[in-house]
């Protein structure tokens, strides 16, 4: 009996120790120098890791067209455990889903950032409507209206999974590293910059390819605008991109139908699967979107400005 209970102490220690090692590797990666080698490679070991670990899945029977989709939700998942690790170390604070725009202390705090989903989905349904209504008012698209609730509920899951982690990264994370490394007016056009070429889709041609370039490019600086405008808060950013990725979803998966005749210098690339944010009417939606809230910006300023002078 006493063998048995000193097996299972050592069992445990050496857990433990495992534990401890674990957390100081850890600890000695996210301090690597230069500052930025850390950033530099953290989403691709990640990546790396939630395929690694992804592996032994499909030997157990999960299909393989299924491999990308379950290797990226456990690099996800490791980058959510990472994360206050990281904003401990790298930007000594222990309140990270605050700094991360996630969360907010008490009721009002809950409220505005309930506030700023809903804002966010309004945004993204107003793009889509003014994209619908012009691919329909040019014959373009025929509104079939069909719908469905596998097709509304795979919608729901690209609104919280695709907006919530594309946005967690690029616009939470990856903003405030490139805000430490280069500064806050270069970190705003630094994540649009990178958001677009990590989405660009390079088989196109090159005239599709730099209108998608260019639309993304603009996603990414009014989605940054927008977390200006919240406070802080990153629900608005969840629900502007993943409002726009699922509603197209849905207006691609039974509600409209895009012509063969519709070019795609004006409903983006990407033939049946068109990207409409690399089209004209997408470019355009977003550029004044884009104009809208930099004009609120400056208004919220002026107040600040104009107290300054009076002191």
């Amino acid at each position: 009996m006493r063998n048995l209970e000193s097996q299972g102490t050592h069992k445990f220690d050496r857990t433990g120790k495992l534990i401890v090692t674990l957390n100081l590797l850890c600890d000695r990666l996210l301090l690597l120098k230069p500052s930025w080698l850390p950033t530099l490679l953290l989403i691709p070991l990640l990546y790396l890791l939630g395929w690694i670990i992804c592996a032994p899945l499909v030997w157990l029977g999960l299909p393989s067209s299924q491999q990308s989709l379950v290797g990226t939700v456990i690099s996800v998942l490791l980058l959510l455990l990472l994360l206050p690790t990281w904003c401990r170390l790298r930007w000594n604070t222990h309140q990270c889903w605050r700094s991360l725009g996630l969360s907010g202390g008490g009721r009002n705090n809950r409220r505005r950032l309930s506030s700023a989903l809903l804002r966010g989905l309004f945004l993204a349904a107003v793009l889509l409507a003014l994209m619908t209504t012009s691919l329909l008012m040019g014959s373009w698209a025929h509104w079939l209206g069909e719908w469905s609730l596998s097709s509304s509920l795979n919608a729901l899951a690209l609104l919280l999974g695709v907006g919530l982690a594309e946005e967690l990264i690029f616009r939470a994370w990856l903003w405030r590293e490139l805000d430490q490394l280069i500064g806050p007016a270069s970190a705003v056009a630094g994540q649009a910059l990178i958001f677009s070429l990590v989405h660009a889709r390079f088989n196109l041609g090159f005239w599709p390819m730099v209108g998608l370039l260019i639309g993304l490019l603009l996603l990414g600086l009014c989605l940054a605008v927008q977390r200006r405008l919240d406070g802080g808060s990153l629900w608005g950013c969840v629900g502007l991109h993943g409002g726009l990725v699922a509603g197209w979803f849905l207006l691609q998966n039974g509600l409209l139908q895009l012509s063969p005749d519709a070019p795609a210098w004006l409903v983006g690339p990407g033939n049946a699967n068109a990207n409409p944010i690399g089209g004209l009417v997408g470019l355009t939606g977003l550029l004044v979107l884009l104009l809208f809230q930099l004009t609120a910006v400056a208004r919220a300023l002026r107040p600040v400005s104009g107290a300054r002078r009076a002191s």
